[in-house]
């Protein structure tokens, strides 16, 4: 019959999870002396562990309001990346905030703007344009030189400097942390992580310095769509994060 799914997509929609309808029609964000929370009608907003989701900024209980605000018919949590980190920092880092920031500090020991191409040189210069004024930077705030490596065979750093940033970020909190872990492991540096966090580069500088080959291989050999897709995908991520960054940095200076 015209117009009707065929096996495959009949068997792809009920695999698909049954998402929950909209259930509140007025989303507002209220303050009490313990910081920002958003209530759903009368109902304040939990996390999945079944705690207040209270947040310290105004900026971004509104940047999570937004998100719940925009749900149509059905509440789709993959459409709520500042919410789903939100939830994790709460639930999950507060707990093991020392493990977190020692694995972010642990990337630079094999950060990506370490490992640079042979060839061609028109990367080489662009790697070297993009990367070296972060490695510069890094070095001198955070007191940690990094070695450079041509290829991809690994090049040693010092651990002990990088165990010394893990005792520093130990003392942001749990949404910087789980702000700055989800830049690390997008990106897959934690120089480019750092800097963005140290207003050293915009969020979308750092998104470019981050796929500096892969944009270099676009350039030669055109996209591909399910690349494309998934870049996308990692982006919203990862603007979710900078966006948290942003909003504790604002509420810190005001």
């Amino acid at each position: 019959m015209s117009g009707e799914k065929n096996p495959m997509e009949r068997a792809q929609a009920l695999s698909r999870p049954q998402l929950p309808k909209r259930f509140y029609k007025e989303v507002r964000v209220e303050e009490d002396d313990n910081g920002f929370c958003i209530k759903l009608d009368a109902r304040v907003l939990k996390t999945p562990g079944r705690q207040t989701l209270k947040l310290p900024s105004e900026s971004l209980a509104r940047l999570i309001a937004d998100e719940w605000d925009a749900q149509a018919v059905e509440v789709n949590p993959a459409s709520m990346p500042v919410t789903r980190l939100a939830n994790t920092a709460i639930d999950g880092v507060e707990l093991v905030k020392t493990e977190v920031a020692e694995g972010i500090a642990a990337y630079a020991c094999s950060d990506l703007v370490c490992y640079r191409a042979e060839s061609p040189e028109g990367l080489v210069a662009q790697q070297r344009e993009t990367w070296d004024p972060l490695i510069a930077w890094f070095a001198e705030v955070h007191g940690m030189p990094l070695r450079l490596a041509e290829g991809v065979m690994p090049v040693g750093q010092d651990d002990t400097k990088a165990d010394a940033i893990g005792v520093q970020l130990r003392e942001l909190s749990a949404l910087e942390l789980a702000a700055l872990h989800t830049l690390t492991t997008l990106s897959g540096s934690a120089v480019i992580a750092l800097a963005v966090h140290g207003g050293q580069i915009d969020p979308d500088a750092a998104w470019k310095a981050a796929h500096v080959d892969e944009d270099w291989q676009i350039s030669q050999w055109g996209e591909d769509a399910e690349a494309t897709a998934r870049r996308a995908a990692r982006k919203r991520e990862f603007d979710a994060a900078t966006k948290v960054l942003s909003a504790l940095s604002a509420s810190v200076s005001a």
